[in-house]
């Protein structure tokens, strides 16, 4: 979504709403502290059940060029390296930087288009042993699009030299492959893409309001010509009802997780029993709330949230500049 109040004009109601609820949760604390941390809760003001310690914002970044960080993905081939890519707008570039915002490059997808690029995601791909970047052009808010697509090209090396480059001057990747979808029930705005990092399935799942996110999927390995159907597995629905506009997701390196976004926080859900269990069962578990930076915080209108390469912990941005980099570290590893 390139721009929330642009589109939705919601921009009085959102603040409003949150006044509101500021000052309901102000009066709640002085009748009842108890009732007002179940309120604090259940809007992601703190999450301090979900195994998660408090949101560190670890920097802005250097690159002024990021104006709508609408996906972000860790490196699997450039350790400490992280992808980004702007929203609609923007041409067909991802941009790496570091932990410390540091800009490390521009590189132009070869072959891509950016119709509307929404989320992005890092996994396995034809070639065994290499990691590959998804871009999700996937974005649709007229319900117009009669197929979706997801850029999927080799990751770059990222070298000290790349720093140099820029939008006008960028790298190139290698030639990218068109990843034709559809639907199998009818046309959807999505925000979320993820890619399973142990078997390379697709999912998209799309973002609605007022009702429960669908999640579509699309087996490995993606058919090289054609559009090619989706698969509805399942339905999610965030724990808090009026944030319920998912803007972005990831699974975990391990595959036992999903994080999901929205404008403001983020909730988990965590795959039960043994190593082995159907990944697919993941949608019928209760999404446990993470507090992400999310307002009064940094990040103002948040659409792009992943793990790190290692797992331990969340990182999210948010659009407009600057752009912060939020970290959440898992503050129990074994759960």
């Amino acid at each position: 979504m390139r721009n929330f109040i642009q589109r939705h004009k919601l921009n009085p109601f959102v603040i409003s709403f949150i006044s509101i609820s500021l000052l309901f949760l102000s009066l709640l604390a002085i009748q009842n502290p108890n009732d007002a941390t179940k309120v604090a809760r259940a809007n992601h003001i703190g999450a301090e059940s979900s195994g998660y310690g408090a949101p560190v914002h670890l920097c802005n970044m250097e690159n002024q060029s990021i104006k709508e960080s609408s996906g972000i993905a860790a490196s699997r081939r450039n350790p400490g390296i992280f992808w980004t890519h702007n929203d609609s707008g923007d041409g067909p570039f991802v941009y790496a930087f570091d932990r410390q915002g540091k800009h490390r490059g521009v590189w132009r997808v070869a072959g891509a288009k950016a119709v509307d690029w929404e989320d992005m995601a890092i996994g396995p791909g034809p070639r065994r042993g290499r990691s590959y970047l998804y871009l999700g052009d996937i974005g649709d808010n007229s319900r117009k699009r009669d197929q979706i697509t997801v850029y999927r090209v080799a990751e770059p090396q990222v070298t000290s030299k790349d720093s140099s480059s820029t939008v006008e001057s960028p790298r190139a990747t290698e030639a990218a492959e068109a990843i034709r979808l559809k639907y199998p029930d009818g046309k959807y705005d999505a925000e979320t893409l993820l890619i399973h990092p142990l078997t390379g399935d697709l999912y998209i799942i799309t973002k609605v309001r007022g009702a429960a996110a669908r999640v579509y999927k699309l087996r490995a390995p993606a058919p090289k010509s054609g559009a090619s159907p989706l698969s509805f597995v399942g339905e999610f629905r965030f724990p808090n009802s009026f944030q319920g506009f998912i803007t972005g997701g990831d699974i975990s390196p391990d595959g036992r997780r999903v994080i999901f976004s929205d404008y403001l926080g983020a909730c988990e859900l965590i795959l039960p029993g043994k190593r082995g269990t159907a990944f697919d069962k993941i949608w019928k578990q209760s999404p446990q709330p993470v507090e992400i930076g999310g307002f009064p915080g940094v990040r103002r209108q948040g659409e792009a949230i992943c793990y790190r390469a290692d797992g331990l912990a969340i990182l999210a941005t948010s659009e407009g500049l600057p752009c912060p980099l939020i970290e959440v570290a898992r503050s129990n590893q074994d759960r």
